[in-house]
Parts: structure tokens; sequence; C-alpha cells
């Protein structure tokens, strides 16, 4: 299982619309993004529109492909698209991921062994 966490800045002037977008996306986009194995998905945003998104996954590259072939994300991702400042594609397949430098869980396991 990996743990991907990515960046993406939201235009300051679309914060609400996005916000709301979120509350409610498409049943189909949440079927979707479950089929192609992401899972504990989350989105947090502050208030100048750094968004920080996190799931896991066992194989990211695979849900990154999927969710590319999968037609019911291309309309999604073409409208997510108009909400981020200097985004290159896609914002799920554009977005910077970040490297993770901590995590609880895996340091405590170790102390276990």
């Amino acid at each position: 299982m990996s743990r991907v966490c990515f960046q993406l800045q939201v235009k300051p002037d679309r914060l609400a619309e996005y916000t709301q977008r979120h509350a409610e996306v498409w049943p189909e986009m949440l079927r979707a993004i479950e089929q192609a194995g992401r899972r504990n998905y989350s989105l947090f945003l502050r208030p100048d529109g750094l968004l920080i998104g996190y799931y896991e996954t066992d194989d990211d590259q695979a849900a990154q492909l999927a969710l590319d072939a999968d037609p019911r994300t291309a309309v999604w991702e073409t409208q997510m698209s108009d909400f981020f400042v200097s985004l290159d594609g896609r914002p799920d397949q554009s977005a910077e991921r970040l490297t993770e430098v901590f995590n609880l869980e895996d340091q405590l396991a170790t102390l276990n062994n």
C-alpha cells in the first residue's frame, strides 16, 4: 500500500464554488475513483487556496491510468481544471506530489519488532 499526497493551488476567487462542487461530487466520479483503487481519499483547503490531497492505493500508476482512461472522469477533470492556478493538464494527473518524510504507524511498527 502506498500513501500519496499532492498539492494544487485553487484560484482565490473560485474557493466557494470549488468547495461546493466537492460537497456534491457526482456519484459516477466517486465510483470511478473507488474502482481505480484509491481509498481514504481526502482534500484539505486553506483559505488562500492551497489544496492538499491525500489517498492510499495499492498501485498508484495503475490507478492513474485507470482514471485517465475512464470516460466518467474526463468531464469532471476538465471542469475542475478551471479552478486551479498554473495547471498543465488534468488536475488528477498534473498535481505536484509531496514526499512523505514521517509516518507514525510505520515508525511505531519498527519499535514493536
